[in-house]
């Protein structure tokens, strides 16, 4: 595992002018090299033709005048950054899909609301009204009603829901699908656009680059902003370790004994850095080289530990940065003889199930913080924070965590049109600190992670052991995760397979509970405490589960359309006999 350690601020004003001078030289010259390389693959790529009679290496050398340690790291630098390039395309490719898809789906619901209102509409012309019996829109005797989620909406008359309903509707949907299809147009535009072309990279930052033409104090001093565009593009510097190297590196030297550090800039100054310490890592760094210092020379190929080295210019101080490989902790148990601790990671709170070995619930519970209105900054000492006491938690029970394998990247951007609170909560939800905050932390403490697939978790925890436990929905997921991670499967009740239709009963299960969540996802959490599964009985439909009167009008409608073919069948089998 890779492990980077911050040196102590060095500061200018103790190091001699010239060490300054050679290291601000080395930077520029460095970073410069590295641009040059990553537009000279950039400008191949996009061309298909190769533009050079050496190989990159020694084009890099040769140009800029550098020797092999300081070419190998520029060449590296640069193949890590159109890597990085193409995972980001991947991931930009694959999100504008998903937001195309969301398009798509919001286009087709609109044109069959657009058809609805339009039907209605034609009946008021034709004086013979009819409305779809799952519409929202009713006749309720000589009144018109519109039904929502939490209101309804009463018309007096046919003129009135006809000419201040039915017309306002259809006139703003109308203009919303032509907004749709624009924007449909546009997304399928740039994800050609993304598939077809090879971007480069703005060295600097795109936001500071457009800043000298936007920003105000940039504007009336382009100096202040040269200044800082510098300071941006030719600030750092990373040399990669080698494994036969003495001190795991050929142009960096660390020396434990006197705590001194010695390196060659590119025009041949010799710098010496007194006195540098490593304030959260200096054991482990000191371990490392010396480590790498005692081994024979004849071993240090195959057994050697590579150190690398970054320089940081920050202005007024350096910063250096040490990267070593720690072996990984021999100590960590993953065993699940004792079971484990199933996780929910939520935007506001973490569910965790404690669970043993035969897969039954001892303890749920939730820990709770709030990222609202919170800085990065803030955000990050709070996430740390609720990492360290599920950690240690673990700990304490001497069991391994196991969380879920997530991507929020397409979630993020798969809803659009969805609920404006949930599609908040979704942005807010930092899902990669918290894991990192997490594994980081069990690393420290010797704790052991799973990670599990996160199908239908959240459905089958609500479904089936949200009301046997009397826990929330995201504890009944987190004890889901627990019992996947020690092999159990998670079959209907004999009541919900009963009326799987046909073609769904022979698939696997996590088929079998798409379809149920899919027919229930429009009952709401509250509803679901009143579903009896463990009593057996012949349903004919999903609203014969709830009891009278514990559904809304429309939900009723909704799942009485969701009889399965095979329940008409039996219950036609019985009308015969």
């Amino acid at each position: 595992m890779k492990k980077a350690y911050f040196s102590k601020r060095i500061y200018k004003n103790t190091l001699p002018k010239v060490c300054i001078d050679a290291i601000s030289h080395s930077l520029l010259l460095f970073n410069r090299a590295k641009h040059f390389a990553f537009q000279t693959q950039v400008v191949e790529k996009r061309s298909g033709k190769s533009k050079r009679d050496q190989s990159l290496h020694l084009t890099v050398k040769s140009r800029f005048d550098m020797n092999d340690y300081y070419t190998n790291s520029v060449v590296q630098e640069a193949n890590a950054l159109m890597t990085s390039q193409s995972e980001l395309k991947k991931m930009y490719i694959s999100t504008k899909e998903e937001q195309i898809k969301s398009v798509k789906k919001k286009i087709k619901t609109t044109k069959s609301r657009v058809t609805t209102l339009t039907k209605i509409k034609r009946s008021f012309i034709k004086g013979k009204l009819s409305f779809n019996k799952t519409s929202r829109e009713q006749q309720k005797g000589n009144f018109f009603v519109v039904q929502f989620k939490k209101k309804t909406d009463t018309y007096y008359h046919a003129y009135q829901f006809e000419h201040h309903y039915l017309d306002i509707q259809l006139k703003a949907l109308k203009n919303r699908l032509g907004q749709l299809e624009f924007r449909l147009d546009r997304l399928q535009k740039q994800l050609k656009t993304l598939r077809n072309e090879m971007k480069s990279v703005v060295f600097g930052g795109e936001k500071l680059f457009k800043g000298q033409h936007t920003l105000h104090h940039y504007r009336n001093n382009h100096r202040l902003w040269l200044e800082n565009w510098e300071q941006s593009r030719y600030s750092k510097m990373t040399i990669s370790g080698r494994k036969d190297a003495k001190y795991g590196n050929f142009v960096f030297s660390y020396v434990s004994e006197t705590k001194n550090l010695h390196f060659i800039t590119l025009n041949g100054v010799a710098v010496d850095i007194p006195d540098i310490f490593f304030p959260y890592g200096q054991e482990n760094v000191e371990n490392a080289i010396q480590t790498q210092v005692d081994m024979p020379s004849r071993l240090k190929k195959e057994h050697g530990n590579a150190v690398a080295w970054s320089v940081e210019d920050h202005g007024d101080y350096y910063i250096f940065k040490c990267i070593i490989d720690l072996p990984e902790e021999k100590t960590i148990s993953h065993s699940k003889s004792d079971g484990v601790v199933g996780v929910d990671l939520n935007v506001d709170h973490i569910a965790w199930s404690n669970i043993n070995v035969k897969g039954q619930l001892i303890k749920s519970r939730i820990f709770e913080f709030d990222l609202e209105g919170k800085s990065s900054g803030q955000a990050t000492k709070i996430i740390e924070a609720e990492a360290i006491r599920l950690v240690d938690l673990a700990s304490k029970l001497t069991k391994p965590l196991v969380i879920e394998k997530l991507d929020t990247t397409k979630s993020k951007s798969s809803n659009p049109y969805g609920n404006k609170k949930a599609n908040k909560k979704m942005s807010m939800f930092a899902y990669r600190k918290l894991i990192s905050a997490i594994k980081n932390r069990a690393n420290k403490m010797s704790v052991a992670i799973f990670e599990v697939n996160q199908a239908y978790t959240s459905q089958i925890g609500k479904i089936k052991y949200m009301k046997r436990f009397g826990i929330s929905i995201h504890q009944a997921a987190s004890y889901v995760i627990a019992r996947r991670a020690m092999g159990f499967k998670e079959k209907l009740p004999p009541v919900l397979y009963s009326l799987l239709p046909e073609k769904v009963v022979g698939l696997h299960h996590w088929a079998q509970w798409k379809w149920v969540s899919r027919c229930l996802s429009d009952v709401h959490t509250h509803c679901l405490y009143q579903i009896e599964l463990s009593i057996p009985s012949k349903h004919y439909s999903m609203s014969d589960l709830f009891p009278p009167g514990a559904l809304p009008d429309l939900v009723e409608k909704g799942l009485s359309k969701k009889e399965s073919r095979k329940t008409h069948s039996l219950v036609e089998r019985a009308m015969v006999y």
